[in-house]
């Protein structure tokens, strides 16, 4: 190996320890890490200009294919086009809750089954995978949490089985569209995929997977949800849905902007628009309709996870531009010895193994040009590595408590509330869950795609 490969791999390798132990806050890790690529590996190493312009990807702005894209074009360094639809979609989902859509939303599914347990947990995890297809699954649990303790506490349940159902909908309903999960953005922008092809994939096994899924947990916690709960409920004493919201002119405009957000994002194939174009366009419309609020919801804006993405990016375009992503691609073919099955096996389990006890985000960011490298020697199809690449990342998050973020901010609102979440009665029942739709994808994609 060479001076940069080896420096390459220190960095990247001293970065994910760091995430892993979460002593350093990841933005400044990533950061940090990212300076010392363009430093150490190409500054010093390699000496070459050419690779730090490369992975900044600068003069990507400046391409009509960055803002409207008829042809897949490949992404190198930093992926701009994933931050910025990041930044958009956060906009929009702090005028959706500065306007009360998602209280509202929960209290009106809430009283529609007339407020009985059973019903409200079979419907709360629907609605936690359906928001979570189109908003992200940190703010979906966030706001589904809160308000299933709230409920518990009117209808007299224990709110963990709800809450730990509601976070693995979460990560699931998020494998199914491309703006669902953050690793599903990076392959779907990285590959040039659209929101149609993530559905019409992912999208399937994720609808399979959340019907066993519901059936699963009924079984599993039905006699700790229905024990303590025998008496009816009054629910004209309860608070009304209308009371969730802040502002109505605010609520309707909230609620049309989410609307044009999914639309642009389901025909995203066919206007060529790219999701650069569509966050930004999200966000401005955002700010206008919010105008007083405009700055509040600019400072709301997750700023670490954008600096977060930033450094990653620069750590991955140091391992592609030395060549380890290769090396790696071929260690894979060797393994599997031209098995394509066996090839899909090891990049869907070892992707979920990976993503329960460390961060998806990076791992999958560098095994997309992994995976292109080995569709590219192994003649396997690449959107089929993509999908599987995926579903593991996605799904193997849901096994542990530390696995994705959303696991961590259902968890720690749990724990406030007075409702601890140890690792035990975590993995007790999300784990077999966990195993029980990787198995099912595994039998997906081999029938379907092989």
């Amino acid at each position: 190996m060479t001076a940069s490969q080896i420096f390459a791999v220190i960095i990247f390798v001293a970065m994910f320890v760091l995430i892993v132990m979460d002593k350093i806050e990841r933005h400044y890790v990533t950061l940090g890490s990212g300076i010392l690529t363009l430093v150490v590996v190409f500054g010093i190493c390699m000496r070459s200009g050419s690779a730090i312009w490369d992975t900044l990807a600068f003069k990507g702005f400046a391409t009509k294919d960055f803002w409207y894209q008829v042809t897949e074009s490949e992404s190198k360094g930093i992926n701009w086009a994933t931050i910025l639809f990041i930044a958009g979609m956060m906009v929009m989902v702090e005028g959706m809750a500065k306007a009360g859509f998602f209280r509202w939303l929960c209290m009106k599914i809430a009283f529609l089954v007339k407020c009985k347990t059973i019903p409200v947990f079979v419907t709360f995890m629907i609605i936690s995978a359906v928001l979570s297809m189109f908003i992200d699954s940190i703010t979906v649990i966030m706001f589904l949490a809160a308000v299933t303790i709230e409920l518990s506490q009117l209808l007299k349940f224990n709110p963990v089985p709800m809450i730990l159902s509601e976070i693995f909908c979460a990560n699931l309903g998020g494998s199914a569209t491309m703006c669902g999960d953050p690793p599903n953005i990076i392959v779907g922008t990285s590959l040039g995929y659209s929101f149609g092809d993530f559905l019409m994939n992912t999208g399937l096994v994720a609808g399979i997977s959340l019907i066993v899924s519901i059936i699963f947990f009924y079984f599993a916690f039905r006699k700790e949800l229905v024990s303590g709960n025998g008496e009816s409920v009054d629910i004209s004493k309860l608070p009304k849905p209308s009371e969730a919201i802040t502002n109505k002119r605010d609520f309707i405009a909230s609620s049309v902007i989410f609307g044009c957000a999914v639309i642009l994002l389901v025909t995203h194939s066919m206007t060529h628009l790219t999701v650069a174009t569509i966050g930004l366009f999200i966000a401005i419309v955002t700010l206008i309709a919010f105008a007083k609020d405009a700055l509040e919801l600019l400072k709301k804006v997750d700023y670490k996870t954008v600096v977060f993405f930033i450094g990653l990016f620069i750590v991955v375009g140091g391992l592609e531009e030395t060549g380890i992503l290769e090396i790696i691609a071929d260690f894979i073919e060797k393994i599997s010895g031209g098995n394509i099955r066996l090839m899909i096996v090891i990049i869907l389990w070892v992707s979920a193994l990976a993503s329960a006890f460390v961060d998806n985000i990076p791992f999958a960011a560098t095994m997309v040009p992994v995976i292109q490298s080995l569709a590219t020697t192994s003649g396997v199809a690449l959107p089929t590595l993509a999908w599987t690449l995926s579903i593991g990342t996605d799904i193997g998050g849901s096994a542990t408590p530390i696995g994705a973020s959303a696991n961590v901010v259902g968890t720690s609102i749990s724990a406030k509330n007075g409702y601890p979440i140890g690792w035990g009665k975590y993995c007790q029942k999300l784990a077999p869950a966990t195993v029980i739709v990787l198995a099912i994808s595994t039998a997906y994609i081999f029938m379907r795609y092989l």
